[in-house]
Order: C-alpha cells, then sequence, then structure tokens
C-alpha cells in the first residue's frame, strides 16, 4: 500500500507532458493551417476581434482538383473597333438629341430667332459706319442714331418706291400679259412642237377648275398671308429695336455673353468672337456689295429691252441674291418669264443672255475679288446648307445658312489653331538635338524680331466688334 501513492503521481506526470505534447502539437497544426488562424488567416488575434475574417478565408484548393480556366473580362471579350464604336455612338446620340431639342425651341420661338438674325445682318452692314462716325468724333449715341435712321430711311424708300412702281404699271402689265399669253398661244400653233389648239384649250380648262375646285384653300392661303403680314410686321419691328442695342451696346453685350462661358472655355470663345464678327461683316458687306452690282446691270438690261417693270425686277433680283446660288436663278427666271409674256421669245432669250452674262462675271470676278479668302465656302456646303435652311426656316432659313456656315467655318479654325497653339505651350520643350530640330528657321532676309507669333491666332480682336 505504500507504494500506490507514488505510483500514481508518476501516472500523472506522465498525462500532464501528453497532455502538453498534445497541445504543442495542435499549436503546431494551428500555425500550418489557414483555416484555424495560421500566418494566412486573422484567427489568431489576441483579443478575437479576428473571428468573423475567419469566415471570409476561402480555402485553397486541393492538390487533386481539376484546373479550371479563369472566365475574361467581359470588356476585353468585346473586339477593339466594336467598343470604338459603341464609345463614339452614345456621344453622337446625345449630340443629336441637343441637337433635336435646340431646333424644337428655335422652332417654337422662330419668329423671334429670325428677328434677332436679321438683326445681326443689318448690324453688320451698319456697324463699319457707326465706328467711323465715332472716329471722326460723335458720341456713341449719336452714332448709332444717325446710322439705324439713315438705314431705315432708306429701306424704306427703296420698299415704297418698288410699291409704287408696281401699282402704276400694274394695268399696263396687265394688258402686256394677256397680250403676251395670245402671242404665246401663237408661237406655239406655228411652233415645230405640233401643239394644237384643243391642247392649248384642254390646259386652260385645267387650270380653270384647279383654282375653281381650290377656291377654299386659296381662301384659306388668302387669310395665312394676313397673318403672315402681321408675323413679318412684328419681327420687322423686333429686328429694328435688336439692331439699335446691337449697335449702340454690342460690346458690352458681347462682355456678358462671355461670363455664361466656363472659364476654361473662356480665352478661345473670345479670341474667335471677334474674328466670326469680322467674317460676318465682311459677308454681309461683300453680298450687298455684290447684289447691287447685279441688280443695276440686270435691271438697266431690262430696261434698254423695254421690259415692263424693271426697277421692281430689279429690287426683286437684289433681295434674291442673298441667297446663294438658288437665288440667281429665281429671279433671273422671274425676268425672263415677265419678259416672255410681255416682249416675246426674242426679248426673253436677249434678257437671259443679259441675266447669264451678268451671273458669270459674279461668280468669276466678283465674288472672289470682293468676298476674299475670308468667308469662302465651298458649292456643296452652299447648296446643302440652302437646303436644309430652305427646310428648316423658309427663305428666311435659306438667306441666313450660308453666313452661319462661314462664321462656323471660321469659328472651327480658330479654336483647332488655338488648341494645337495650347497643347504647345503647355508641353515640355525639345532639349538635346531635338531642340535644334525643332527650332523654326527664320525666313530669309527677315530679322527674328519680325517672326510671328503662333499663339497670337491673328489679329487683335477689334474694339468695335460687339
Amino acid at each position: 500500500m505504500s507504494k500506490l501513492p507514488g505510483w500514481l503521481g508518476q501516472l500523472g506526470a506522465e498525462l500532464s507532458r501528453l497532455s502538453e505534447r498534445l497541445d504543442e502539437r495542435r499549436a503546431e497544426t494551428e500555425a500550418d493551417d489557414p483555416l484555424l488562424g495560421g500566418p494566412s488567416g486573422s484567427v489568431s488575434g489576441e483579443n478575437g476581434k479576428d473571428e468573423a475574417d475567419h469566415v471570409d478565408q476561402v480555402p485553397a484548393p486541393p492538390t487533386y482538383a481539376p484546373t479550371v480556366a479563369a472566365r475574361p473580362d467581359p470588356v476585353a471579350a468585346i473586339p477593339w473597333g466594336m467598343r470604338v464604336a459603341a464609345e463614339a455612338g452614345w456621344r453622337l446620340l446625345v449630340l443629336a438629341g441637343t441637337l433635336w431639342v435646340l431646333m424644337r425651341v428655335i422652332s417654337a420661338v422662330q419668329l423671334v430667332v429670325l428677328a434677332f438674325v436679321a438683326a445681326l445682318l443689318v448690324t453688320a452692314l451698319l456697324q463699319p459706319t457707326v465706328a467711323r462716325l465715332r472716329r471722326h468724333g460723335l458720341p456713341r449715341g449719336l452714332a448709332t442714331a444717325v446710322t439705324a435712321i439713315s438705314g431705315f430711311v432708306i429701306m424704306g424708300l427703296v420698299g415704297w418706291f418698288v410699291v409704287w412702281q408696281v401699282m402704276d404699271n400694274i394695268d399696263t402689265l396687265s394688258e402686256k400679259v394677256t397680250k403676251g399669253i395670245d402671242d404665246l398661244k401663237n408661237w406655239l400653233l406655228d411652233s415645230p412642237f405640233h401643239v394644237t389648239d384643243k391642247q392649248i384649250n384642254d390646259i386652260a380648262k385645267n387650270l380653270s377648275d384647279t383654282v375653281g375646285t381650290n377656291t377654299e384653300a386659296i381662301t384659306t392661303a388668302g387669310l395665312q398671308g394676313v397673318t403672315v403680314v402681321v408675323e413679318f410686321m412684328t419681327g420687322a419691328l423686333l429686328a429694328m429695336f435688336s439692331t439699335l442695342f446691337l449697335l449702340y451696346d454690342g460690346a458690352r453685350i458681347w462682355q456678358w455673353v462671355l461670363k455664361l462661358v466656363p472659364a476654361q472655355a473662356r480665352p478661345g470663345v473670345a479670341g474667335a468672337g471677334p474674328r466670326a464678327w469680322r467674317t460676318l461683316t465682311a459677308y454681309v458687306r461683300g453680298t450687298v456689295i455684290v447684289a447691287l452690282i447685279d441688280a443695276i446691270f440686270i435691271g438697266l438690261g431690262i430696261y434698254f429691252l423695254n421690259v415692263p417693270m424693271a426697277v421692281p425686277l430689279a429690287v426683286f433680283i437684289f433681295l434674291f441674291a442673298f441667297i446663294p446660288l438658288v437665288g440667281a436663278v429665281v429671279s433671273g427666271a422671274l425676268a425672263v418669264v415677265v419678259a416672255l409674256v410681255t416682249e416675246g421669245v426674242f426679248t426673253a432669250l436677249m434678257v437671259l443672255a443679259v441675266v447669264l452674262a451678268v451671273q458669270q462675271i459674279e461668280g468669276h470676278v466678283l465674288q472672289p475679288f470682293i468676298l476674299g479668302r475670308a468667308v469662302r465656302v465651298h458649292p456643296l456646303a452652299v447648296v446643302l446648307s440652302v437646303a436644309a435652311g430652305g427646310m428648316v426656316a423658309g427663305i428666311g432659313g435659306a438667306v441666313v445658312a450660308v453666313p452661319l456656315v462661314a462664321v462656323t467655318n471660321t469659328v472651327v479654325g480658330y479654336l483647332r489653331s488655338y488648341g494645337q497653339g495650347e497643347s504647345r505651350r503647355h508641353s515640355p520643350p525639345p532639349h538635346g538635338s531635338t531642340a535644334l530640330d525643332a527650332a523654326p528657321a527664320p525666313a530669309s532676309g527677315a530679322p527674328p524680331e519680325k517672326a510671328e507669333n503662333p499663339e497670337r491666332g491673328g489679329d487683335e480682336p477689334s474694339p468695335d466688334a460687339p
């Protein structure tokens, strides 16, 4: 019995050592296994705050698991060309939507927009006169008043003279038209086209029936014509007031508009504005001179050929000259038709020869010399812009289409050159042999200080430009 306590003590010591070895083995296993809080895990925190991270750990796949290829990124799976097309496509959709909304707004206030555009064109025509009077010492208000009143009085006198000529010659013109139609009918009967009297009577009867069946439509058109006259008078008054304020306070209005532009884009817009105004001024002034020359020479030809209403026809030719290409064709065709029904075929052919000669001189001599390169627009762009302007806003849209394209061309060209100059200015300067290659060679015989600074982008803005 005396040996039993000693044996029990040895058994307890052996059990204690076995427990310690088990604890050490468990600690080694936990250190090697990431799931049990090893070096790769987060369970072994002293305060127990890493137990939540233990749940998020993903076990490593066993060595016997099959290899699964990772799926590629969806963006990388799309071809590069399709991605570029998609990026450009949604931007074009945004631009198209913006343009559509803008056109809807313009169509809703079409009268105001056309009146303001007409005021801009008249201001571009009269503003050099205001600047000239101010250089001679007249105050700004007095120079604006003198120029505006003189311009409006001249336009009113021309309109009154045209109406007076039409009313004074309407009876004579009616008799000549009736006689001319009879002469044209006899000429068709004797012509080699084998036109019979029955065919001519059928054409006249069809015209009469068409007028009779569309009497209601003609009456409605007449009532709409009254509405058009009222809208025209309203637009004319708006254009007059806008012209006065643009002539008097154009520069201050432009400064206010610049404040609406973001600060980063403001220097470029500030430089493009005066250049756009100079382009518009050159276009309007050149078009007025060309139209006046056309009206004078074609009107003299019509007058010497004894065609009635030579002055109203000349004014009509002058007004339609503001619609490039299309206006010349329409006004020339009207002069030829009036000569045909009043004076006969030979006079009509002579008028056609005069119109073609004057228009050839205009296209090859006057426009290149007077308008110059500042407002040169490709003929295809002219035709497309006139057609689009006519479809959107009628005759007014056709008139303002070409100057809008010319101004846009000037603005885009300046902003492109300005952007290139800014990128060169902010790019790091070349060094070493590259600097010698990139340095521009001075022109022969020109001093270095005369070299043009490319960052200025042309002439300085005119202080009188609105």
